[in-house]
């Protein structure tokens, strides 16, 4: 019943990563639009604009974006107590520390290299954009993680496993995290994770499509 969580820099294949990664171990990926969907099935039907405020607004958040902060962890632990999961991004690896059933797991690779993939992705013809495109994409990372969980986003204390991408690959980085994945024990039986939220469980159950746990 195990999760993994993927932090990544801008740029380091992270969806890619964690897609094969969910593949390898037939596991259900969590991403920003599944979580999206999950909290408006719960009755949160603006996640997608309140997340994506700029990140100087995260440094003074108002009532709204409380509440998403909020639902993101609630979202996090349900994820948790289904089990079987890949959540990509969203400061999960914060809310869930410590559960020994979670692999928190960063993606990282060089500045360059990760301006050469945005550019090789999205068709960017000027270096100058793609480097501040991954700048910025940095900067709201780290400003979400430094405002909302207190978290510095240079940091890879809280990780089990680190992967430059640019050296091991998107393939190989995938086999690691499901190799490490497999080795980690199921919940103690009884233990809680969360305070349980039927509804919230439920519109996570129907976004995944499965019964899952609890």
């Amino acid at each position: 019943m195990a999760v993994v969580t993927i932090s990544r820099e801008y740029g380091s294949a992270g969806l890619e990563v964690a897609r094969e990664a969910a593949s390898l171990l037939g596991y259900h990926l969590v991403d920003k639009a599944a979580i999206g969907r999950i909290l408006a099935g719960y009755g949160l039907v603006d996640f997608a604009s309140a997340y994506e405020a700029e990140a100087g607004l995260w440094s003074a958040f108002d009532a709204k974006l409380r509440t998403v902060v909020d639902m993101l962890g609630r979202v996090a632990f349900a994820v948790a107590r289904h089990g079987h999961s890949v959540i990509l991004g969203r400061g999960s690896y914060v809310v869930l520390e410590g559960l020994d059933s979670v692999l928190n797991v960063r993606l990282r690779a060089p500045f360059d290299r990760r301006v050469e993939r945005i550019m090789a992705e999205e068709g960017i013809l000027d270096r100058s954009v793609a480097e501040i495109a991954v700048r910025e994409g940095d900067k709201v990372r780290s400003s979400f993680l430094s405002s909302v969980y207190g978290a510095r986003w240079d940091s890879v204390e809280p990780f089990d496993l680190v992967v430059d991408t640019s050296r091991i690959g998107v393939g190989r980085a995938a086999a690691w995290i499901a190799e490490a994945a497999r080795q980690l024990p199921d919940p103690a039986p009884g233990s809680a994770i969360g305070a349980p939220d039927p509804v919230l469980d439920e519109a996570l159950k129907t976004e995944l499509g499965c019964p899952g746990r609890g």
